[in-house]
């Protein structure tokens, strides 16, 4: 029951933050976004299970369909919207909370080739916008927006405004 309820978050979301969608339904099998996350979801069951060459085989089906590269490990709440999604690419331990927003290009990206937990962490309710990049094992807090073309290095509280390379606080 919890992956359709996570896929009715998911729809729900693109309705509620891209003023152009259509009905739920036509957002269910036209959004790349949406289909990503809902392919992203089945094969993060088969990743826990243990069938990692079923799970990433899902997960590479997915990229040639939506143009969105989400690892089967990575760890994704409820109610996410992924926009246009395109170059969109969500590393192994990446995580994202529940009702965040991430625009096409947006990368989560390791900084290191070590198995360890390399990937940016997202609170609840973070907007990352069109081609920012967050690099490494960083922590974002929740409800923080992330501005276009932002290459974040470095932890952020809770509410935080981030803009530059590097990235820095508004104030």
């Amino acid at each position: 029951m919890r992956k359709v309820e996570c896929t009715i978050k998911d729809t729900r979301a693109a309705k509620l933050y891209d003023p152009a969608a259509p009905c739920c339904l036509m957002v269910y099998f036209t959004y790349p976004g949406v289909i990503a996350l809902r392919k992203y979801r089945r094969a993060h069951k088969h990743w826990l299970k243990g069938r990692k060459n079923l799970a990433r085989w899902i997960s590479y089906r997915a990229r040639k369909r939506t143009g969105i590269e989400i690892h089967p490990a990575a760890k994704i709440g409820e109610g996410v919207f992924i926009d246009h999604g395109m170059g969109v690419v969500i590393g192994e331990t990446a995580e994202i909370g529940d009702a965040c927003v991430l625009y096409h290009g947006v990368t989560l990206g390791a900084n290191t080739f070590e198995k360890v937990d390399r990937h940016p962490k997202l609170g609840d309710g973070c907007i990352v916008y069109a081609g920012a990049t967050l690099i490494g094992p960083i922590h974002i807090g929740d409800n923080s927006v992330i501005a276009a073309g932002a290459v974040v290095v470095k932890d952020a509280p809770a509410n935080a405004g981030l803009k530059g390379v590097p990235a820095h606080h508004n104030s």
